[in-house]
């Protein structure tokens, strides 16, 4: 995917007075868009890294908070290279971290995120030993006090092969923050896609797969993935919308087989099945229950089941228990609050 030329994105690019003159091993890539009050955390953890071949890259995709990010990153300033540009998204951000780094190996990082000190050694160490083009891992869930999700994989699994079928199917799922993988190989692959469309790390990774990269995962929790409330993904409606915008732009990108064509038709048809009730449950709880009726009556034609089965009826006949048992079994917390993958 090409990026706008550097005038266009309104790139200016500091690097302190202790960024060695020698090309690193491993370039560190943090992407922050206001995340201020977290950015120190996050600098310290890869600073306290027990592999200390590696430079770090903070990309400031145009946050809102930039004054404080800033103050916040002052006492670093002279560590760490730091890029401000214009709000492109975050697959933009990445690249142009990609495009500065000096490293053959890039690493992945959010603002917010907190890597365990060994986690560069550890990733580089399987990286190598098995020849990989990419190595991802497990994480432990902060900034949330609800009992679900203590780690990625509990909601998000990764299981047998990784490969494209396998990362299509959901079988296997990639934690950007974390990532250690060779540069070549992502550039090759084009990049992270430069428009702000949603889990442009999702597109790369099978671009990648498809031109034939090895992927490897560590079940180690050696980060620290942190949630926030105030994500656009806690919007359940706004979720799954873009989980949709996913996989239609999959299908319209990807040259693919009857199989993979297959499972993008059954993740849509699941998909619009889920937003289909979850408009159903809007309308339920502000009583326009027709409106209801309708939405549960086309997620049933998208992905039959008997609870909306019988949601459908008890909303023609008893709206407040259909409410009732629309809610019952939704987890306490807001189940649409996700990491960001």
């Amino acid at each position: 995917m090409s990026q706008p030329d550097v005038q266009v994105r309104q790139i200016r690019k500091r690097v302190g007075r202790n960024v060695f003159d020698t090309p690193p091993r491993i370039s560190v890539i943090i992407f922050v868009h206001n995340r201020a009050g977290y950015i120190r955390e996050t600098l310290e953890s890869v600073l306290e890294q027990k592999y200390r071949e590696h430079e770090i890259i903070v990309v400031n995709d145009g946050s809102d908070d930039t004054d404080q990010l800033e103050r916040e990153l002052k006492i670093r300033f002279e560590d760490i290279t730091y890029i401000r540009q214009r709000h492109a998204g975050e697959g933009a951000a990445r690249n142009t971290g990609i495009e500065h780094a000096r490293g053959d190996i890039v690493a992945f990082l959010n603002a917010g995120d907190v890597w365990q000190p060994e986690l560069l050694a550890s990733q580089y160490v399987h990286l190598e030993r098995h020849a990989l083009d990419l190595v991802y891992c497990d994480a432990a869930i902060i900034g949330t006090h609800s009992v679900y999700r203590r780690t990625f994989t509990e909601k998000y699994p990764s299981s047998g092969d990784m490969n494209f079928e396998s990362l299509l199917d959901r079988r296997c799922h990639v934690l950007t923050s974390g990532v250690v993988a060779r540069k070549r190989v992502l550039v090759m692959a084009g990049g992270f896609e430069f428009e702000k469309v949603a889990k442009p790390c999702f597109h790369l990774w099978l671009r990648m797969l498809r031109a034939g990269a090895r992927f490897g995962y560590q079940s180690k929790q050696l980060l620290k993935l942190r949630l926030y409330r105030d994500d656009t993904t806690s919007d359940p409606l706004v979720k799954l919308e873009k989980e949709r915008d996913v996989f239609e732009r999959i299908g319209k990108t990807f040259e693919l087989s009857d199989s993979e064509r297959s499972i993008v038709e059954r993740h849509l048809a699941e998909l619009e099945a889920e937003l289909a009730a979850e408009q159903g449950h809007s309308f339920l709880k502000s009583g326009d229950y027709t409106e209801a009726l309708n939405s549960f009556r086309v997620a049933n034609s998208h992905q039959f089941s008997l609870k909306l089965t019988a949601i459908s009826w008890l909303t023609r006949v008893a709206p407040k228990t259909a409410l009732r048992f629309a809610d019952s079994g939704r987890p306490v917390d807001n189940p649409y609050i996700q990491p960001r993958a």
